[in-house]
């Protein structure tokens, strides 16, 4: 299939190399002129410009968005936008939150434009794996963009899962397992990494790695980095967080679930960007006052 492609990041680039991989051509563009010739080198064809992008591609036109959420992506939808012709699609693989794209497929539908949202998980381990595939939007479009989907996934690795935004929002929920996946894992590491047994950590975990119930793909990058670093002590405990756990939080509150696991793991990331906490400060105050307990100043 012939197909435009925004934005060459760490993501972006692996995903037009396996589309190029796959047979389909790729017009590609990105403000980076480094990145636009990696693209290039891996057999895509260059764009100067969006419109340049456009202009390149057949009808009925796809171009797939890759680029950070929030307002680039919004930027940019609406500058393709402004270029398409109808019966054009704009599927949109970034973390984008779900109620945007139910906003932009309605007004992208008042121009007779197709909106297609693609949760995408993989990574920078795409290229080799594939990517898991989470779409939302017309089902008949979804099925047309279906070459493009299988050449990105593993096999079995994309299914739509329903209507506008429904892809964006299943990749939500994804992230926030994730969040609370990755705190169990560092909270267990941590209390053996303080065992009076001397623990080798990465050992213990290419053991778990071997029939037990917690392995998982995330237990192995646990091992591959403490290989690479037994203590973690190149690393320091900064975590920042991308978003979605947040709209999680907020439409768990919505509908009334209880996710205190997903809370937790949120709220932890926050405390890792703080050098000082004021709370931990008041703890300390309030233990001095009532009980006249040490504190360090």
């Amino acid at each position: 299939m012939d197909i435009g492609f925004v934005g060459l990041g760490k993501m972006g680039l692996n995903m037009v190399t396996r589309l190029q991989r796959a047979g389909h051509q790729v017009t590609a563009y990105d403000r980076s002129a480094d990145a636009l010739a990696n693209a290039t080198a891996a057999g895509c064809i260059g764009a100067a410009s969006l419109a340049d992008l456009v202009q390149r591609l057949k009808a009925p036109r796809a171009v797939w968005i890759m680029v950070p959420s929030g307002p680039p992506t919004e930027e940019t939808v609406q500058a393709v936008t402004a270029l398409l012709a109808p019966g054009d699609v704009i599927i949109d693989g970034g973390n984008t939150r779900f109620h945007d794209d139910v906003r932009r497929s309605k007004e992208l539908a008042a121009r007779k434009l197709q909106y297609i949202d693609a949760g995408t998980s993989g990574g920078i381990w795409g290229l080799k794996n594939g990517y898991c595939l989470m779409v939302g939007g017309n089902k008949e479009v979804v099925d047309r963009l279906a070459p493009i989907f299988e050449a990105l996934a593993p096999p079995n690795g994309w299914a739509h899962v329903g209507a506008a935004g429904a892809g964006h929002y299943v990749k939500m929920v994804h992230n926030g397992i994730e969040y609370s996946l990755m705190q169990g894992y560092a909270e267990g590491f941590e209390l053996m990494s303080k065992s009076e047994y001397r623990l080798d950590l990465s050992r213990i975990a290419d053991l778990w790695l071997q029939g037990s119930v917690v392995r998982s793909w995330l237990l192995e990058l646990a091992a591959s980095a403490l290989k690479e670093d037994p203590r973690l002590e190149r690393l320091k405990g900064y975590v920042q967080d991308s978003g979605e756990g947040r709209w999680m939080v907020a439409d768990a509150i919505d509908k009334d679930v209880p996710v205190p696991t997903l809370t937790a793991a949120l709220f932890t990331r926050f405390r890792s960007r703080q050098t000082e906490s004021f709370a931990e400060k008041m703890l300390a105050a309030l233990r001095n006052a009532f009980g006249g307990h040490a504190v360090k100043r």
